[in-house]
């Protein structure tokens, strides 16, 4: 069985339905219906979090701007009767962000029911350290890049793909190299 290897993006995909989440759910379609083993590093599952919550905050932000922008057009009778579409955009804000806590929670619960979890360990920290600077890879990629690695080594699969979004980063000889080397 083909092991399938995504990263944040992937999980990204589904929660804000970007281009390519159809994709990304009929992957997640496979797994569950044990055709291919899904797998992904633990740190994959985490960062999302991080971009959910800036983003929550900026928009949160921008919406109490927009608000009291509204307010005060609504003081002007010649701008009051185009002020709707603006009030649909401070609720299309607000509604975004509910929807997509709802889909972060929907599929992050999906993940953990059918992907195999790549566990941080003191080898794969170390590892992206050393990725970090070998490769030119953010602490971020690095962490993805040598989990990946270590869980190929450790499992040897006959087949194998890494899956992701991030082409300037992952998509080098060298890196390809190594994972042409795993069966990946």
């Amino acid at each position: 069985m083909i092991s399938i290897y995504v990263e944040t993006n992937f999980f990204l995909e589904l929660v804000f339905q970007q281009e390519e989440y159809k994709s990304c759910e009929a992957i997640l379609a496979l797994c569950q219906s044990h055709q291919v083993n899904l797998i992904i590093p633990a740190y994959s599952l985490v960062e999302p979090n991080q971009k959910l919550y800036r983003q929550a905050q900026k928009r949160k932000k921008l919406q109490e701007e927009l608000n009291q922008e509204l307010s005060q057009l609504r003081r002007s009778e010649v701008h009051r009767a185009r002020i709707q579409n603006l009030q649909d955009a401070a609720s299309l804000i607000i509604a975004s962000t509910q929807e997509e806590q709802s889909r972060f929670l929907l599929y992050r619960n999906q993940l953990l029911d059918v992907a195999g979890i790549i566990t941080l360990s003191q080898t794969i920290l170390s590892y992206a350290v050393t990725c970090e600077s070998e490769y030119g890879l953010s602490a971020q990629d690095s962490v993805v890049y040598a989990s990946v690695i270590h869980h190929l080594e450790g499992r040897k699969p006959q087949k194998a793909c890494f899956l992701n979004r991030n082409s300037k980063d992952f998509d080098r000889p060298d890196i390809v190299e190594s994972l042409q080397n795993l069966n990946c």
